[in-house]
């Protein structure tokens, strides 16, 4: 019979906090989560929220990765994951060194349409396909930028660590996705592109989102609306402007800002009632719909599951949205019928995560505390979960 699931975050938490020597109810107060929210936690009795886990972690001074447990090595090493990662590491290292003698490149067109390709088997969720070709493209790229100069070869370098960003966090290498951030800015700075500059503000918005340091996730928010008022008027920079309303209006969701919450759903919904479906510029899955999912994100991060679960109920997602920003919106659904006790409903969910995007799945952090949850809540479990379990990581 597969074994459960032997460690959860709130386990990890527990023991962070004796090392810390603090008792519970310091924790609590200095976190100020709940006393009864924290030792329910620590139990495995109430799955951690992403909130609970970030404000806990600030006040241990610990990063959030280490309560959650990324990398999950044991999980990598089975699907040889592990081994990939060093290499990207590598490539990205050499940003700076100029043209490589060594390196035979492909020429800039060839190198940007297979750029943009990774860039579409990372929403495709192929995750070992992209790490494994990734750091060969980098280094080409990285060649071909510093001998051609152009706009042009610069933007597809920074496409190139815009990936390694994806592959990182998607994994859990936290500080392999800052670097390739950074390689990303100084890509986007040669190319004189203020539209790459304003995503980047974005997605490094979303690492201080997951941080729990909503202060610093908003400023980013602001910084990158400003470099995008450099941009010229179109599609794309709309496009941009309409996913960073996105991600403020996640920040002041879980900072339990509903109003503010609000008001940036609606400036985004604006937005994509002007550009449409736009799934495919940056790959960054903006449109009507992925409005619609976060007003479900938003719901649930202010607590108000229920509101979340019928929002959910109610949304029909195009047939051709990317696999893995369809896995995450199950993932998030999941979680939120688990705060209501719809115990069958969020495996489902759960399941289908699963069969959309396998790797993207077992290496979110979401889906494992949604299970723990529901491990701790089902009193009998039948097999396909305590296999669902063993997938995971036991």
């Amino acid at each position: 019979m597969p074994g459960r699931m032997e460690e959860h975050t709130g386990a990890r938490i527990a023991r962070a906090r004796k090392r810390r020597r603090l008792t519970q109810r310091e924790l609590a107060d200095r976190s100020h989560v709940s006393y009864s929210t924290l030792t329910k936690v620590e139990q495995g009795y109430l799955p951690a929220s992403p909130a609970v886990i970030g404000a806990l972690a600030r006040a241990l001074s610990l990063p959030v990765a280490e309560l959650t447990g990324q990398p999950y090595l044991a999980e990598l090493r089975q699907d040889r994951l592990d081994g990939l990662i060093h290499p990207i590491r590598e490539a990205l290292d050499l940003y700076d060194l100029g043209a490589d003698p060594d390196v035979v490149p492909r020429r800039v067109g060839e190198l940007t349409l297979r750029a943009d390709e990774l860039c579409r088997l990372v929403r495709a969720a192929d995750i070992k396909r992209v790490a494994a070709e990734l750091p060969s493209l980098l280094r080409e790229a990285t060649a071909v930028a510093h001998a051609d100069g152009t706009t042009e070869a610069w933007r597809m370098l920074a496409s190139g660590y815009r990936t390694a960003y994806d592959v990182a966090t998607k994994l859990g290498f936290i500080d392999l996705s800052a670097i390739a951030l950074d390689c990303l800015e100084w890509a986007a700075q040669r190319a004189s592109d203020p539209v790459l500059g304003g995503m980047r503000q974005y997605l490094r918005a979303l690492a201080y989102l997951r941080a729990s340091d909503y202060r610093t996730g908003k400023r980013l928010i602001r910084l990158g609306l400003s470099r995008l008022e450099q941009a010229e008027a179109g599609r794309e920079r709309d496009v941009v402007t309409g996913q960073l309303q996105l991600g403020a209006a996640v920040l002041a969701g879980r900072d339990q800002d509903g109003d503010t919450a609000e008001a940036h759903l609606a400036e985004a919904g604006r937005i994509a009632a002007r550009t449409g479906p736009a799934e495919k510029v940056h790959w960054l899955s903006f449109g009507p719909a992925n409005v619609a999912v976060h007003g479900v994100s938003v719901l649930a991060e202010l607590d108000r599951y229920g509101e979340a679960v019928e929002k959910a109920e109610g949304l029909k997602l195009p047939g051709d949205w990317p696999p893995s920003r369809t896995a995450h919106h199950c993932a998030e659904v999941a979680r939120a019928q688990l705060w209501t006790g719809r115990t069958d409903a969020a495996f489902r969910n759960l399941l289908e995560a699963r069969k959309l995007a396998p790797q993207q799945t077992r290496y979110h952090p979401v889906v494992r505390e949604t299970y723990a949850g529901l491990e701790s809540a089902k009193r009998r479990m039948p097999d396909d979960f305590l296999n669902y379990g063993a997938w995971l990581g036991s």
